[in-house]
């Protein structure tokens, strides 16, 4: 049971990750302010340094993580894209963001509570996801 809610906790980590940095990727071109636009760029960064932690754990288990849902992909996609055509400020920008934080915090820690027989590593890695998000959340604040 350990060995199947850590690698099911690590995928659902993987899946958010992706899905945290494709955001940043489909907005990064809207944003005007520089600051903004580093703040999202260090960010970026930091999943890609914990998705490449997570990975290594993973390999060690023979798999290969998860995508994130392809429907819940494209829903985020389409929100963001005719979000922006109608409305591409920073501010607008932020909103989506912080929208994607909260729903990533939430999904986390269910999973935290859905798979609580994961190992120590995994359920430590999920944590500082969620502090990712929740400092971004207090960033994004700034710009609303």
């Amino acid at each position: 049971m350990i060995q199947h809610d850590t690698i099911e906790l690590l995928r659902e980590c993987d899946a958010g990750i992706q899905m945290g940095i494709s955001a940043i990727d489909e907005v990064k071109d809207h944003v005007q302010d520089g600051d903004f636009r580093k703040m999202l760029d260090d960010y970026q960064r930091e999943y890609a340094d914990i998705q490449n932690e997570l990975q290594g754990i993973l390999h060690t288990y023979h798999d290969e993580g998860k995508d994130p849902n392809p429907i819940a992909k494209g829903m985020a996609w389409l929100k963001t894209n005719m979000t922006l055509a109608v409305k591409g400020s920073d501010k607008t920008i932020a909103a989506l963001l912080t929208d994607g934080c909260n729903m990533g915090i939430k999904s986390l820690r269910q999973y935290l509570n859905d798979y609580g027989a994961a190992d120590g590593r995994a359920e430590d890695l999920t944590r500082r996801l969620i502090e990712l998000q929740d400092r971004q959340l207090k960033a994004l604040a700034a710009y609303l």
